[in-house]
This record gives C-alpha cells, structure tokens and sequence, in this order.
C-alpha cells in the first residue's frame, strides 16, 4: 500500500510540474512585446531583472542569450516540514506540497546590437507592468 501512495505522489507531482511548464506557453504577453528593440541598459539597470540571477551565453552569430531565474527554494519548504538536510524523509502530504509549490520562472533575453530582439518568459513568469522595460534616470526640470 505504500508503494502505491508514493506512486500516486510522484505522479501528482509530475502532472504539476508539467502544468507549470504548460501554464508558461501562452499567447504573447504585452510585456513581451514591450522589450522588442529596447536598449540593453533598459535591461541592465532594470529593477526587477537586477535583484535576479542571470546566466548568460553567445551564440555563434554573435546573439547573447540572458536568462534571469527567478525560482522558488523548495530546500525551505522541506526545513518547515522537518528535514534537517538533504535526504531526510518527510510526511509524504508535505513531500507533495512541497515538491509540487516549485515555482520557477526563466526570463530569457534575446539581444543583439545592444538592443533586445526577443523576451521569452518561461513557467510561471509575472506579466504585469514590473516586468516592463522602464527608464529610471532622473530627469532635471528645465533641460
């Protein structure tokens, strides 16, 4: 019977890491679409973006690919439910909880030229207006 309840377990947090992937593949957002041509530094000195980590590559074309993670540590959610440290075993109701509240979100940049070709959020990625590009230089009144 207990092979059977992990069993079931893993399949629901299987079904619920792939809606995650699923809920990310959407029609384009307006938040999207709003980076398209922006100059890098919009990016570089964005508020949201700046505070996430970011990994970064080059393609043999010369287009930087940035990624900005934002993630859920699901390494605190086990702490609550009583895990000292990695392979501790859990109740298997906060096994599922846990391993089923991973939220990740990758927001991938597409850049070229210094200014961004493509935004792709992937996962569970916020679409509101923090996520767009934004001007924060303080402008002196009278020039």
């Amino acid at each position: 019977m207990t092979k059977l309840k992990i069993q079931w377990g893993m399949t629901i947090v299987f079904l619920s890491l792939c809606s995650a992937c699923v809920s990310g593949i959407s029609d384009p957002q307006p938040s999207q679409d709003a980076w398209i041509h922006a100059p890098v530094k919009l990016l570089d000195d964005h508020v949201l973006f700046k505070t996430m980590p970011m990994f970064r590559t080059k393609t043999d074309s010369g287009t930087e690919i940035r990624n900005y993670a934002l993630g859920y540590d699901f390494g605190e959610c086990f702490g609550e439910a009583g895990a000292d440290k990695f392979g501790d075993f859990v109740k298997e109701n906060d096994f599922i909880i846990c391993s089923s509240s991973r939220i990740v979100c990758n927001n991938i940049f597409y850049i070229k030229e210094e200014h961004v070709l493509e935004y792709v959020p992937t996962g569970r990625c916020p679409a509101n207006e923090n996520v767009l590009p934004k001007s924060h230089e303080l402008k002196i009144v009278g020039e």
